[in-house]
């Protein structure tokens, strides 16, 4: 499946640098179908050792782990949903992404120019949320008058998308965003055509810089502010030093660690492309052979029918079984074939549901 996650930011906050640190981070973008051919689309691959293991148990041609898009949304400003700015290609290119990633600017810097003149974390992450939530108003106050309308002809799906802007747009208009409220599946499924961006899980990207003063080291009032925020709202955050993870893009990743904790970087990129993909609840199950071992990206609780269809819809539609076993299994049988002559491979009909770090075989009819 295709997930891509929209780093947006104020001006001058470190966006840009982050997205040319990920994307030289790169994988070759023809080995991912759904992949979007563009220079604003970095496509990484997610950080598994699980498969380079498998590769090298199985003596495969090629590797490939699971991807993320990362899109650099153009910069946003106060005033971006009437238009200000790029106001309006920024929302549409984030309308499509499956998650945003905001830069936060925690670290004083004279010769790097704040926007609003000085660093203040929690008013940027109010600024940039409220121009999320006007965009979204504008569009779900629309769609809510075609709705109101068209409701009386008795349509079921209509009158679930009502339903579901008749509780969505007062709270948009009280400054809360769409993933706070209390929607059925069947409300949730009736806006997911509209593409509200507040509805998309956020994750908060907080940039520290090494030698400068950073505020959480500072300890003062906009630090606690921001700390008290991202508790209350149990926001999904990660610190990094962006400048430095562009700088360490060419270093092997076995130093990378090492350069990190001597500059009190905590996270890093890894950190963030592993926190993109636990907040969207995803997993990843393998297929390995001579030809290549890759790592395939599928929602958590999907069944092994929903999984082959991540490779080719026949194993979802055609589906009769799939051969089922867990990595550290395999790489301690030391083989497919070792596995299956030991007997612990297990056979699982559509029912079963696919665990983080499995190892499958599909068959189809």
């Amino acid at each position: 499946m295709s997930l891509s996650i929209g780093i947006v930011g104020l001006p001058n906050v470190g966006k840009s640098t982050l997205f040319n640190a990920l994307t030289q981070k790169g994988v070759p973008a023809e080995n991912y179908p759904f992949c979007t051919i563009d220079p604003s689309v970095g496509v990484v691959g997610v950080p598994d050792e699980r498969v380079t293991k498998l590769s090298e148990m199985s003596k495969s041609e090629k590797t490939i782990p699971a991807a993320v898009e990362f899109v650099d949304i153009a910069g946003l400003v106060k005033g971006a949903a009437e238009g200000e700015g790029l106001g309006n290609q920024f929302l549409s290119h984030i309308r499509e992404c499956d998650a945003i990633a905001e830069v936060v600017r925690l670290f004083e810097d004279d010769d790097i120019h704040h926007v609003h003149g000085e660093i203040d974390p929690l008013r940027d992450i109010e600024v940039i949320n409220m121009e999320l939530v006007l965009a979204d108003l504008a569009t779900a106050s629309k769609a809510l008058e075609r709705a109101e309308r068209d409701a009386k002809g008795g349509d079921k799906e209509i009158i679930a998308l009502r339903d579901a802007l008749q509780k969505i747009v007062p709270m948009l208009e009280s400054g809360k965003a769409v993933r706070d409220a209390s929607l059925t599946k069947e409300q949730q499924q009736a806006i997911k055509s509209l593409h509200l961006v507040t509805q998309k899980p956020v994750l908060y990207v907080l940039n520290k810089k090494s030698g400068a003063l950073n505020i959480d080291a500072e300890n003062a009032e906009r630090w606690r502010q921001l700390k008290q925020f991202l508790n209350d709202s149990r926001a999904v955050y990660v610190f990094v030093d962006v400048g430095v993870e562009n700088e360490l893009s060419d270093v092997h990743p076995d130093e990378k660690q090492d350069f990190r904790r001597e500059l009190g970087v905590e996270d890093g990129i890894d950190g963030l492309i592993k926190a993109g993909y636990k907040m969207l609840d995803l997993i990843s199950f393998f297929t390995t052979g001579k030809d290549e071992t890759r790592a395939w990206t599928i929602k958590g609780g999907s069944t092994a029918p929903e999984a082959g269809a991540a490779i080719h819809t026949d194993f979802r539609d055609k589906f009769i079984r799939a051969d089922v076993i867990q990595w550290s299994k395999l790489l301690e049988a030391s083989s497919w074939a070792k596995a299956r002559e030991m007997g612990i491979l297990r056979s699982e009909g559509r029912e079963y549901v696919v665990q983080d770090g499995d190892v499958m075989e599909f068959k189809h009819g």
